[in-house]
C-alpha cells in the first residue's frame, strides 16, 4: 500500500472553494453566537456584599437594585444623572415595575438628587433657590421611602431579612434628617411665630406645608423650641470609648437650647435639665393609599423622646423607632468647659458657680431610678464620661434609671459641700416629685469617686452628736456662747442619712483621709486656694463664738480650712466623720485602685488612696483594680457599677425582668 493511501485523494477545485465557503460560513456563524454566549466569573466576599448592599448613601453609586430598575424601564445610569426629571419620569410612568421596585428606586434617585445638589451648593452658598431644591429633594426621598414602607403590597414584617428594605429605611431616616434639620435651621424664626397655644406649628414652604406638635416632648423648661437642631450622626467626640444608638425608624437628632454649659447662674435655681435632650424625628405623609402619599403636599412632624418611646404605630404596623443615647450627652460634655473650669473651681477662681448644681441627663422621668454621680477633688461630671455612657448603653439599666450628675465647687471643706449638696438634691427632687411618691424618689443610688465618695458616705451616715461633740472637745466654749453656736455650726456637723437613697458605691474614696494632702506639693496647692466670701463670714461667725472676749487674736477652727487640707489623714474632720455608722437602710459597695502590685493588699494605694483609707467593713461587694486612682473609668470598674445596678434592681423589685 502507498504511504498515503488510507488519506482520501484531494478535492477538485470546484469542490475545494465550495469547502472553504463552508467553513467560513460556519465560523462567521459561530463568531455571531460567541458574541452573546455567558462567560462565568467568581467575586471576592467583599464584591459579593458591595454589589448587594453598596448604594447612594454607602458608596455614592446608585444601589444594583435601583440600576436593574433603571434597565428595566430602558434608562442608564449616566443618561438619569444626567437628566434627573426625564428619568424620573419615565421611572413612574413606565410599565413593568411593581410598586416596590418603583418606590424604592425613585427614592434613592431623588436621595441622590439632593446629594448632587448639595456638592454644588458648597460652591453657591447665597444661592437661595437651591437650598429650597434640595430641601425639596430630601422631602421627596423620605416620601416615596415612607411609600414603599408603608404603602406597596407587603407590610414591613415580610420584608424584614431583605436588603433591600433596610437600605430604604436608611433613605428615610437620612432624608427626614437632612429635610428636618434644614428646614428648622432655616426657618426657625417662623416656626416660633407660628407656634399655637397647644405647642402646635405650621410652615408653608414653597408649596409644601408641614405641620408638627413638640406636646409630646419634654424638651427643656428655657423655652418651647430649641435653638438649633444637629443630626447625632453627624457627631463624633473623642474621650468616649463607645456611641449607643437602636436601630429603628426616625432621624436621631439633638435639640441644641444653650451655647455653652457653664454660665454665671443668677436664677437661685439648684438644677439644671440638659441643655442638649436627644429627640427622634419622623415624617409622616398623610393619605390613604399610595396615590394619596405621592400627591400630597403635607408632610406631619412627629417627635419622640427616645428614652420614653421604643416603637411608633404606622398605619397600624407597630415599628421599632430609632434612637441615639450618647449624642446629647457627648455634646453637653464637649461644650461644658469642665476642663479648664474644674481647675479654676478648686483654686476658687471659678465665676461660673458656688454652689452645687445638679445636672440631669435627661429631661426628668417620674418612672426611672435616679443614679446620682459624684465627682472628686479638681474634678468635674466629665470624670463619668464613660461610665455614665455605658450605663446608659445597657438597656435594662437605661429603661430603669435615669443619671444625675454633681457638679460642686471643690475648694470648699467637706462639711459645707455635705451640706449644700444635700440641699439641692433636696431641691430638685421637690421640684420634680413635691409630693415624694413617684417611683423617681425611691432607693435612690450614690456613685462617688474619690473625695465624691466620702461625701456620698456622709450622706448616708447618721452623725448624731459625735461630730458636735468632737468639736467641743477641741474648742474651749463658753457655756453662754454654746446654743448661739450650736445653730451656725449645727446644720454643718449634724446631720442624718439621705432618706431616698438605698444603695451606694464608693469608689477609692479616702474615707480616712490620704498621707497625699500632707506632701509639699498638695500643701502648695492648698495655699493658693480662695473661699468664697459667704464661707469665709460663716467661719469668722463661728470663729468669734470660739473667741474670748479678752482674747487679742482669733482660734483656727482647723488651721488651712479647705478641701485639701480636709482629705488630710490628719484631719479631725475626716478622722471622726470616718467612724459615723452608715444607715441600716443603705448597701454599699467598694470599688479600689491598686497601682502598688509588689505590697499586699492591705499596704496597696492606687498611687493617692491608700487601700486602708478606701477599705469599709460591712460592704456588700469589694473589688479591687489594677489601676491608678481615676480607677471609674477601667472597663472592669464599669462592669461592676452596671452590675451593682442590676443588682439594686433585683432587690427592690423581685419582678422585673433583666435581659443578660
Amino acid at each position: 500500500m502507498p504511504p498515503f493511501a488510507q488519506f482520501p485523494a484531494p478535492m477538485p477545485a470546484r469542490s475545494a472553494r465550495r469547502g472553504v465557503g463552508l467553513f467560513a460560513l460556519l465560523a462567521l456563524l459561530l463568531g455571531v453566537q460567541g458574541c452573546a454566549m455567558v462567560s462565568v466569573g467568581s467575586v471576592s466576599t467583599q464584591e459579593y456584599l458591595s454589589n448587594r448592599r453598596g448604594d447612594v448613601i454607602t458608596t455614592g453609586e446608585l444601589s444594583a437594585s435601583a440600576r436593574t430598575a433603571l434597565q428595566v424601564v430602558g434608562i442608564d445610569n449616566a443618561r438619569c444623572k444626567a437628566n434627573f426629571e426625564v428619568c424620573k419620569t419615565t421611572l413612574k410612568e413606565t410599565i413593568g415595575l411593581g410598586d416596590e421596585q418603583r418606590m424604592s428606586a425613585l427614592s434613592e434617585l431623588w436621595l441622590r438628587e439632593a446629594l448632587q445638589l448639595t456638592e454644588v451648593a458648597k460652591l453657591e452658598r447665597a444661592n437661595e433657590r437651591l437650598q429650597t431644591d434640595i430641601l425639596k429633594a430630601y422631602l421627596e426621598s423620605a416620601r416615596h421611602a415612607y411609600a414603599y414602607l408603608f404603602f406597596t403590597g407587603r407590610t414591613p414584617d415580610l420584608r424584614a431579612l431583605e436588603d433591600r428594605q433596610a437600605q430604604v429605611r436608611d433613605y428615610y431616616n437620612f432624608a427626614t434628617q437632612q429635610a428636618v434639620v434644614g428646614l428648622f435651621n432655616r426657618y426657625r424664626d417662623a416656626l416660633e411665630k407660628s407656634v399655637s397655644a397647644q405647642s402646635t406649628y405650621t410652615l408653608d414652604f414653597d408649596g409644601w406645608t408641614v405641620q408638627g406638635s413638640t406636646a409630646g416632648l419634654t424638651l427643656n423648661r428655657k423655652g418651647t423650641l430649641p435653638k438649633e437642631l444637629m443630626a447625632a450622626a453627624s457627631l463624633t467626640f473623642n474621650g468616649v470609648r463607645n456611641q449607643y444608638r437602636r436601630d429603628g425608624l426616625g432621624a436621631e437628632l439633638v435639640a441644641v437650647f444653650a451655647d455653652k454649659v457653664l454660665a454665671k447662674e443668677d436664677d437661685g435655681v439648684s438644677w439644671s435639665e440638659t441643655p442638649f435632650p436627644s429627640l427622634t424625628v419622623m415624617l409622616h405623609f398623610p393619605g390613604r393609599s399610595l396615590n394619596d402619599v405621592l400627591n400630597t403636599q403635607n408632610a406631619e412632624l412627629a417627635g419622640f423622646d427616645p428614652y420614653k418611646a421604643q416603637s411608633v404605630d404606622v398605619r397600624g404596623i407597630r415599628v421599632p423607632l430609632a434612637a441615639n443615647f450618647t449624642a446629647g450627652y457627648g455634646l453637653w460634655l464637649a461644650r461644658s468647659g469642665f476642663a479648664q473650669e474644674s481647675l479654676l473651681t478648686l483654686i476658687g477662681r471659678s465665676e461660673a458657680f458656688e454652689q452645687p448644681r445638679i445636672y440631669l441627663m435627661q429631661p426628668f422621668d417620674p418612672n426611672r431610678r435616679i443614679v446620682v454621680m459624684l465627682h472628686g477633688l479638681a474634678s468635674s461630671p466629665e470624670a463619668w464620661v464613660n461610665v455614665a455612657n455605658e450605663v446608659l448603653g445597657d438597656e435594662a439599666l437605661r429603661e430603669n434609671f435615669q443619671i444625675w450628675q454633681v457638679y460642686y465647687p471643690t475648694n470648699l471643706p467637706l462639711a459645707f459641700n455635705n451640706k449644700s449638696i444635700r440641699d439641692a438634691l433636696q431641691t430638685t427632687l421637690i421640684t420634680f416629685d413635691p409630693q415624694g411618691t413617684r417611683r423617681a424618689s425611691r432607693d435612690m443610688v450614690l456613685v462617688g469617686h474619690s473625695m465624691g465618695g466620702v461625701l456620698a458616705r456622709l450622706m448616708v451616715t447618721s452623725s448624731g452628736d459625735q461630730l458636735w461633740e468632737a468639736f467641743l472637745d477641741q474648742y474651749d466654749v463658753r457655756p453662754d456662747r454654746e446654743a448661739r453656736l450650736k445653730q451656725k455650726l449645727g446644720p454643718f456637723v449634724m446631720f442624718e442619712p439621705v432618706p431616698q437613697v438605698t444603695r451606694a458605691v464608693f469608689i477609692a474614696a479616702p474615707h480616712r483621709g490620704t498621707p497625699m494632702a500632707e506632701n509639699h506639693f498638695a500643701r502648695f496647692v492648698s495655699g493658693l486656694i480662695r473661699l468664697p466670701a459667704t464661707v469665709l463670714n460663716r467661719v469668722g461667725e463661728i470663729a468669734q463664738l470660739l473667741v474670748a472676749p479678752d482674747s487679742a487674736s482669733d482660734v483656727p477652727l482647723t488651721g488651712n480650712l479647705n478641701s485639701i487640707s480636709n482629705l488630710s489623714d490628719q484631719d479631725p474632720f475626716v478622722r471622726q466623720s470616718a467612724k459615723l455608722p452608715i444607715s441600716p437602710r443603705v448597701t454599699y459597695h467598694s470599688i479600689m485602685g491598686n497601682n502598688t502590685p509588689t505590697l499586699p493588699l492591705a499596704a496597696s494605694s492606687d498611687g493617692v488612696v491608700p487601700y486602708a483609707s478606701a477599705y469599709l467593713d460591712g460592704a456588700a461587694s469589694e473589688l479591687v483594680v489594677p489601676s491608678w486612682h481615676s480607677v471609674q473609668e477601667t472597663p472592669e470598674a464599669i462592669v461592676e457599677i452596671r452590675r451593682i445596678l442590676r443588682e439594686h434592681l433585683k432587690a427592690i423589685e423581685p419582678g422585673v425582668a433583666l435581659p443578660p
